[in-house]
């Protein structure tokens, strides 16, 4: 009999922690897990899962103008609020379920509760202490609000799901995924919406291009306030005036701060061990996962690498198997495809060419903004972007990004492309498929001069 509770307890029953749980059970561990909001973590109820779910009702309101133009003629269109929230909170109930279910099924041990570390194989669960020869710590990030007079009338990304009714109008705040999906969303349903952000230009960390294009892209559906901040928030009969740092103000019925996550390591008892965290609050692992506590791992969001929902479910995998099967693998965040759901779409897997400069490269660029064969009829202002960055030396198509319709759908495929080592000969010698706009990516013949 083992001097342990559990071979394995995870503190999150997010995805990278469920994916530890089942994977690990199924090699014969004895797994306990504590959870103490809501199964599947931050992607199934406030994150990845309702905000796509947003996004596809916010298409529909492109959709119905759209066809207009191909003879559709649709009268006493209208978008209610409560029927759109009431089936996500449906869905996502669906899926909390369906989480319970895998760690029930598995046979973990579930605990509805708060967990603490007292030690390196000792947790604290509402003052019940159980130990475990391995910890995961997998309990992801939480919205990073800033302060500044007035910042307790500020709506977070969590909150946003919650709201009962739809805003007239709405002020985002931020330059990152989550400020332009829900600007696209939320001016799509009715809402009128200003998106401010203190750089010149979104999406910090994206291709140079691609930001230039898709700052200029959203701003033909709202308003971009660049180079701008919040100074102070008042509020009058629950009409919040928003006074900016270049002395302008505006009124509105909500304000969204999307400024960002980060990781929630406090109140974890983490100082009762030897982990270190890095100045954001992130754990530091090494490149099994594991913390300065050889017997504590952490995964996800809370270790902030790349904080995306399938990465999370790698590197929890990942623990599992090599605890338990000994099959120990290091995670390759090489090619990582991701996308933003705004309107449209971007998506991209690989370097950016600053990226690619930087580490000596020596490149040939491909690109093009494109007009969709739809639009030639639709009449809608918009544009979509392809780019191909590749290593001249070896030929590989090193990085490729996307503005447009399902970006995410086509840039998966193209991913599997990239990790197979595609080359732009192999590109060249693909036959695309016509009319679509996924062709453009193997048709560029035409190489762009570097910048600078």
């Amino acid at each position: 009999m083992s001097a342990f509770d559990f071979d394995l307890f995870v503190i999150g029953a997010g995805s990278g922690g469920v994916r530890a749980c089942r994977i690990a059970a199924n090699l014969g561990a004895r797994v306990g897990v504590a959870e103490e909001r809501y199964f599947g973590g931050t992607c199934v109820n406030v994150g990845c899962v309702p905000k796509k779910l947003f996004s596809y009702a916010a298409h529909y309101h492109d959709d119905f103008q759209d066809s207009a133009g191909f003879g559709w003629s649709i009268d006493g269109v209208r978008f209610d609020w409560d029927t759109l929230k009431e089936n996500k909170d449906n869905e996502i109930n669906r899926l909390n379920d369906i989480y319970k279910s895998i760690l029930d099924n598995n046979e973990v041990t579930v605990f509805q509760a708060r967990a603490r570390i007292k030690s390196a194989h000792e947790i604290d669960i509402d003052g019940k202490i159980v130990t475990a020869k391995n910890v995961l710590i997998a309990v992801g990030g939480w919205p990073w609000v800033p302060e500044y007079p007035g910042s307790q009338y500020l709506l977070n990304s969590n909150d946003i799901f919650a709201m009962e009714k739809l805003p007239k109008s709405m002020m985002i705040a931020g330059g990152g995924y989550i400020a332009v999906e829900f600007a696209s969303i939320f001016s799509r349903l009715g809402c009128e919406t200003t998106l401010i952000y203190r750089g010149d230009k979104l999406l910090r960390g994206f291709d140079e291009d691609v930001r230039d294009f898709i700052t200029t892209e959203l701003a033909k559906d709202f308003t971009v306030k660049l180079n701008t901040d919040i100074s102070r928030i008042e509020n009058k009969n629950n009409e919040l005036t928003v006074f900016l740092n270049n002395g302008s103000q505006v009124v509105c019925e909500a304000v969204l701060s999307a400024t960002g996550r980060k990781p929630m390591t406090s109140d974890l008892g983490l100082e009762n061990t030897a982990i270190r965290t890095a100045e954001n609050g992130a754990i530091v692992v090494n490149d099994s996962f594991q913390t300065d506590e050889p017997s504590i791992y952490a995964v996800g969001d809370v270790i902030d690498r790349i904080a995306l929902t399938p990465v999370a479910l790698a590197e929890g995998q990942l623990v599992a198997r090599a605890l338990f099967s000994g099959e120990a693998r290091a995670m390759n965040y090489k090619n990582v495809p991701s996308a933003v759901f705004c309107h449209p779409n971007l998506s991209t897997v690989g370097l950016s060419e600053s990226e690619a400069l930087a580490a000596g490269m020596e490149l040939d660029i491909y690109l093009a903004s494109v007009k969709l064969l739809k639009h030639t009829l639709s009449g809608r202002n918009e544009m979509s972007f392809i780019k191909l960055v590749v290593d001249k030396m070896s030929d590989r198509v090193i990085g490729l990004h996307m503005v447009g319709p399902d970006a995410g759908e086509l840039v998966q495929g193209f991913a599997v492309a990239m990790n197979s080592g595609a080359t732009k000969a192999d590109f060249d010698n693909t036959i695309g498929i016509h009319p679509t706009l996924a062709e453009e990516f193997v048709t560029m013949r035409t190489k762009r001069k570097l910048h600078g």
